[in-house]
Formats: C-alpha cells, structure tokens, sequence
C-alpha cells in the first residue's frame, strides 16, 4: 500500500503549485493522510494532514496560512495547494497514510528558486 506524489516542480518565490496524492488499488476513505516533506541535510517535517472526513486539519506554523490540504473521497486524492512559496520550503514533498510510513511512496521534489 503506497500513495504516489506529484506536481512538484521549479518555481519562483512567491509562486503557487498543487500538489497530488494518489492511491491506487485501495481506498482512502477511512484513513487520517498527510504531507511531510524532507529538505536537502534536514529532518522530514510534518506539513500537513486531513481527517478521513475531512473536518479537521493541521497545518505545520511553517505553512499556516499559505498552504491548504484538501481530499477527494470520490476521486480517491489528497491534495495540497502552496501559496507565497519561499526558499525554505523547497523538499521533497511525501504523502502518507497517519500511522502508516511504509504507505509513503515516492515523492515529488519542490524548488523554489529564482
């Protein structure tokens, strides 16, 4: 069981990109998910998460008011959508099943530079 992670890619400070989460064979429907993501010399860090319901999220201070998590039940997707991206948020963006690290496949890397 693993989810697959795109729509990373370069972009200049103070751009926007969305990033997806698929899960494929499985439902996400019951599940607690969240994005982390591991910069270049650093520690993964926890982003992002969303109920199975979709009511409750979190959001990382590093990220609050900048970024969004959303999921699709019907479409089977997590989504994350970054705003006024900076420099220090350029990593390698993973999602994952709460409680679950071997559900987190390969992820999708973020540049921000200009």
């Amino acid at each position: 069981v693993q989810l697959q992670a795109s729509g990373g890619g370069l972009v200049q400070p103070g751009g926007s990109l969305r990033l997806s989460c698929a899960a494929s064979g499985f439902s996400l429907l019951f599940y607690n998910i969240g994005w982390f993501r591991q910069a270049p010399g650093k520690e993964r860090e926890g982003v992002s998460c969303i109920s199975s319901s979709g009511d409750s999220t979190y959001y990382a201070d590093s990220v609050k008011g900048r970024f969004t998590i959303s999921r699709d039940n019907a479409k089977n997707t997590l989504c994350l959508q970054m705003n006024s991206l900076n420099p220090e948020d350029t990593a390698v963006y993973y999602c994952q099943i709460g409680g679950q690290p071997g559900s987190r496949g390969q992820g999708t890397l973020v540049t921000v530079s200009s």
